[in-house]
């Protein structure tokens, strides 16, 4: 069996490194020979975090993307990550795969960058564009509850919800941590470094007088000159070794269209950690966030200052609480646990297809 996997980005991105990549050893155990072509190269998301558009870059991978499609008739079926052509009309989208089975997977609510967006243009070419690709596959694979509620409304033929997990095997059980001082966590990019401004007075009165620290992983250069910040770079080599340094891992949100299609990628890494969370109860957050046994879920200022004091001011019951997480993750939420199952629907979208 010939699999064609389409992603956005390479091993750089993480929805198409967790969501593809890191399953193809076991769909390979599982008779599934898969090809990944992603859209992006890793070269283009490092000139987009450094602040640097590619235009050029851009029109090559609409045209090495069509290429792809055109020589696709070998595969017996192409899993897609979220479309095949970024900000294209769904004509673009059916020229290149109406000749080809295809399955299609989201960890992010895509559909709402052009059914909400500004320019009213965009809006009329592209708010439905989402729906009919969606429609249109033999299965579509959610990350969770939220987009899978928007598959059926668009009339897919199959949904199935799978969790962004991860690869346990990369997870140590992290050894007891020094408290002092006090050191809450982040990881992501600078893409979503915006969501840490709505906590940012929370983490001044957690940090006065010493009391604790910040550090940021992967989020660029921070300039908080009231806070005790430590902004590191990412890396895959090293996010795991950074997490298991921090006393508790925060995930403040918005509660906005967007950000209730996030599956809750910061919390599973924390929680695989064996660290406490904080997280704002927005989409999945509130399923990941069991309260009082895993971590807090926080909206307001106050109840970020509540929570965080909580955890700090009660190490043993915060080790509790990651390891509750990290129990949580080993059952649900990792690669392990998943793999299996994802081989399977894999091979039923083949069936589906034919």
């Amino acid at each position: 069996m010939k699999v064609l996997f389409l992603t956005k980005y390479d091993l750089m991105g993480a929805s198409s490194r967790l969501r593809t990549y890191q399953y193809l050893p076991y769909l390979a155990q599982s008779g599934i020979e898969g090809e990944v072509v992603p859209f992006f190269p890793d070269r283009y998301l490092q000139r987009l975090y450094s602040g640097r558009g590619d235009l050029q870059s851009v029109l090559w991978a609409f045209v090495r993307r069509a290429t792809v499609l055109l020589a696709a008739k070998k595969y017996d079926l192409v899993w897609l990550e979220k479309e095949a052509f970024p900000w294209a009309p769904y004509l673009l989208e059916r020229l290149f795969l109406g000749q080809v089975p295809y399955a299609v997977d989201y960890d992010d609510a895509v559909y709402h960058r052009y059914d909400q967006h500004r320019n009213g243009v965009v809006r009329g070419l592209l708010a439905t564009k989402i729906d009919k690709i969606m429609s249109a596959a033999a299965m579509v694979t959610a990350g969770n509850e939220y987009l899978a509620e928007k598959a059926r409304s668009a009339g897919a033929r199959r949904v199935e919800i799978v969790p962004t997990v991860v690869d346990m095997s990369r997870y140590p059980v992290a050894q007891p941590r020094l408290r002092e001082p006090f050191t809450i966590g982040w990881i992501g990019s600078p893409s979503t470094r915006k969501y840490l401004e709505s906590v940012r007075p929370a983490l001044a009165a957690l940090c006065g007088g010493g009391r604790g620290r910040v550090v940021l992983v992967g989020a660029g250069v921070v300039d908080w000159p009231e806070i005790p910040v430590e902004s590191r770079p990412w890396s895959e080599a090293t996010e795991v070794e950074e997490i298991s340094r921090f006393d508790v891992g925060i995930m403040p949100l918005v509660d906005a269209p967007w950000e209730r299609g996030k599956c809750g990628y910061k919390l599973i890494q924390y929680m695989a950690c064996g660290v406490p969370v904080v997280g704002s109860p927005v989409g999945v957050n509130r399923k990941l966030i069991v309260e009082g046994v895993n971590g807090f879920q926080a909206s307001a200022g106050d109840e970020w200052i509540g929570a965080l004091t909580r955890l700090r001011e009660d190490p043993e019951g915060a080790r509790a609480m990651g390891r509750a997480g990290r129990e949580m993750v080993e059952e649900f939420y990792s690669l392990q646990a998943s793999a299996p199952r994802v081989a399977d629907l894999v091979i039923q979208a083949l069936r589906g297809a034919r």
